[in-house]
């Protein structure tokens, strides 16, 4: 589970973009029904869940959603062994999100990273502007958002972003419009071969950009 391949990358990235490492279990949460079972299936993990939840939104706390969301838990000694290898955070500890030995890996790393903390929203014009998609991470931990920015800097598509600023729920920045149809063309390239995409998420990216084009 910590050598570089599509699968693990793809996974840590969404175990750092909506996950945690505790003693003995490496959990990971998903509202994809689809997403959690090739999580598990990745993983061999020993438990998924399903329960109804309450969120709410990254940039106004007084307005929250319900949805699915389902954990996929992984037991053993993995969480310790990753925080290690791959600076994730361990027992609440800051992490120094080391996750060097995924970049051959980027696009899966990223694709994890997108769907486990990325927002896709598509903007309706007002006349005087075009309609856009809108691409932003929001996470508790700036320096996981340092980490997601410097993907984006190796990526072979141009991904301008903006400085991470604070929010209710941690931190936040967005990619610029202009550039997320490209970027999102490309983190998906490839994906219905392999599998490792959530369906819903996929579906609602390219619905954004096909409605923007």
């Amino acid at each position: 589970m910590l050598a570089a391949h599509p699968e693990t990358a793809y996974f840590w990235g969404r175990v750092a973009g909506d996950g945690d490492c505790k003693a003995a279990c490496v959990t990971v949460r998903t509202n994809d029904e689809i997403a959690a079972r090739r999580l598990g299936s990745i993983a061999g993990a020993e438990r998924t869940d399903q329960r109804i939840v309450e969120r709410p939104y990254a940039h106004d706390t007084s307005i929250t959603r319900q949805e699915e969301e389902y954990t996929v838990q992984v037991v053993g000694p993995l969480a310790e062994r990753a925080s290690g290898a791959l600076g994730l955070p361990f027992e609440g500890e800051s992490g120094g999100y080391r996750l060097d030995p995924l970049a051959d890996y980027d696009r899966q790393l990223l694709r994890g990273l997108v769907e486990g903390c990325g927002t896709i929203c598509f903007k309706s014009g007002d006349g005087a502007s075009d309609d856009a998609v809108g691409l932003s991470f929001v996470h508790e931990s700036e320096g996981l958002l340092r980490t997601v920015q410097s993907l984006l800097d190796d990526i072979p598509v141009a991904a301008p972003y903006g400085d991470p600023s604070e929010t209710s729920s941690g931190y936040w920045f967005g990619v610029d419009d202009d550039a997320v149809p490209a970027v999102g063309e490309w983190l998906y390239e490839g994906s219905e071969s392999s599998g490792l995409f959530a369906p819903s998420r996929r579906r609602k990216l390219r619905k954004s950009i096909a409605q923007v084009r």
